[in-house]
């Protein structure tokens, strides 16, 4: 029996058609903006860490020499490495974007974002189609679920060629070793639920010049252009 609780479905359903207005509105908001950014690398990480931490700081740097080369920096918009990542944009004279959501106890928009690239989204799906659609690259820094989910959607994009390949790069052995060598042991090898050479999409490093040096050399080999 159902529960005598439950919502009526129709009124769900008509909740839910309602609902497509706002999200291609916000589509529509999102594409608009984002069009006119130029080339761009979303870089990732967790909202938690410090101003003065070894992340924080490795991350600022990181998009300060990001942005010498000629890119841009995509963030999360808020404190933490999103924030680190504005801040390098920023004092490297670059193009600095920041993607905001609504999260309790983590997010407000940093004030290293450009301001006309200081972008609102009440929906995750709308905003990650945009971290993934205007970025050359990802640049993850150690993080949590969020970092996780963004780091696991463009590999699964890239692995289904639903999106044409990039560079994803993890910054910080020592955090992200481990999750590599499980996934090379049990994904791979043991259960075989992917191929070695999905590990190939992968690079892992420690500083801002390796992340530059990955970058550069992939654009001499592929056109700069938006996924999808």
């Amino acid at each position: 029996m159902v529960n005598k609780h439950f919502k009526n479905w129709n009124e769900i359903k008509t909740n839910d058609s309602w609902a497509l207005f706002k999200i291609m509105g916000e589509f529509v908001y999102g594409f608009e903006n984002m069009s006119k950014i130029g080339p761009c690398v979303s870089l990732f990480g967790s909202a938690r860490l410090k101003p003065g931490s070894r992340y924080y700081e490795l991350a600022t740097n990181v998009a300060h020499k990001v942005v010498d080369q000629g890119y841009g920096i995509i963030s999360g918009g808020g404190p933490g490495i999103m924030e680190a990542a504005n801040k390098g944009a920023f004092e490297g004279d670059g193009t600095s974007v920041g993607l905001n959501i609504d999260l309790p106890f983590e997010q407000n928009d940093n004030p290293y974002i450009d301001r006309d690239k200081n972008l609102y989204f009440d929906y995750f799906f709308v905003r990650k189609v945009m971290f993934v659609k205007y970025a050359q690259g990802f640049i993850v820094m150690p993080g949590g679920f969020g970092t996780l989910d963004e780091l696991f959607e463009a590999l699964t994009l890239i692995q289904t060629r639903k999106i044409n390949k990039f560079p994803i790069i993890l910054v910080g052995r020592e955090f992200w070793q481990g999750l590599i060598d499980w996934v090379k042991k049990m994904v791979c090898d043991e259960f075989q639920n992917i191929d070695p050479e999905d590990l190939d999409l992968i690079q892992l490093v420690d500083n801002e010049d390796e992340v530059v040096q990955i970058l550069d050399d992939f654009y001499k080999e592929f056109e700069l252009s938006p996924n999808f």
